[in-house]
This record gives structure tokens, C-alpha cells and sequence, in this order.
């Protein structure tokens, strides 16, 4: 399968599932890969943030798995993945031809830069507004 495309599944799984079905879910997804395709490798990044809020969960357990398939491969764990439970999301991506290989550690955390906070603007108080002159009346000559 060397000439077919290396892609990247990254699985982000409920950390509120049980760990044996968190494994079985990892497990299940490098079978799949075994007996269609080639697996080149398997990062579990753990339990990470996530950017935002999914399903009231701010937390998720990840993957990274990297492997070699056909189209079909893709198809398959894509349908299989979408109806799994424990699964908050997942995506593959397809990798260019000589892509980068998946890294050997898992990428830091992004840490949020600290939060600067402006010293007040000094601000001058509304004026209060003058009442309406009356337009004066036109002088009799």
C-alpha cells in the first residue's frame, strides 16, 4: 500500500466514557486500518482542553493515528466513527505527497498569553445639554 495517500485520523473521545470502551474505540479504529491499509503510527496525546465547548464537554482524550489506505478505508472509519459513542469528533486528513511523518511526541499545550489589562481612560463627564431658547419673537415696528 505504499503508493496509496498517508492520512492522519485524529480521534478526540469522551472522557466520560468508560476507558475499556475508550479502548475498544482506539482499538476497533487500528483494526480497521490493519485490514485495509497500513498503520505507520499511534500518538495518544491524552487528555487535552479543548478550543471550544462540544456537547457541554470541555475536555477530550486524544489520537492521532497516521496510516496508509485506499478511499474506501477512509469511507468506512469515517461512518463508523460518526455513529460511535464516545467519539466527540474525529477527522481525517489527507496528507500531501511527502508529508510531514506523525511527530514522536505529542505538541505542547497551548498555553493562553496573559491577559493585559489597560489602565482606565480617563474620560470627561457628559456636558449636560442646555435647555431650547425659544426662538425670539420678530420686533413690531
Amino acid at each position: 500500500m505504499s503508493d496509496s495517500p498517508t492520512y492522519d485520523l485524529v480521534l478526540l473521545l469522551d472522557p466520560a466514557a468508560e476507558d475499556d470502551a475508550r479502548e475498544k474505540i482506539v482499538a476497533d479504529a487500528r483494526a480497521a486500518i490493519d485490514a485495509d491499509g497500513t498503520l505507520l503510527g499511534h500518538q495518544p496525546w491524552g487528555l487535552r482542553p479543548l478550543a471550544y465547548e462540544i456537547g457541554h464537554r470541555t475536555q477530550a482524550e486524544y489520537h492521532l493515528l497516521q496510516f496508509n489506505g485506499p478511499p474506501s478505508l477512509i469511507a468506512s472509519l469515517e461512518h463508523t466513527l460518526r455513529i460511535t459513542d464516545g467519539v466527540v469528533r474525529h477527522r481525517v486528513i489527507k496528507q500531501p505527497r511527502g508529508g510531514v511523518p506523525a511527530p514522536a511526541a505529542a505538541p505542547p499545550l497551548a498555553t493562553a498569553p496573559p491577559v493585559a489589562t489597560a489602565p482606565p481612560v480617563a474620560t470627561a463627564p457628559p456636558r449636560p445639554s442646555a435647555p431650547a431658547e425659544p426662538d425670539p419673537a420678530p420686533a413690531e415696528a
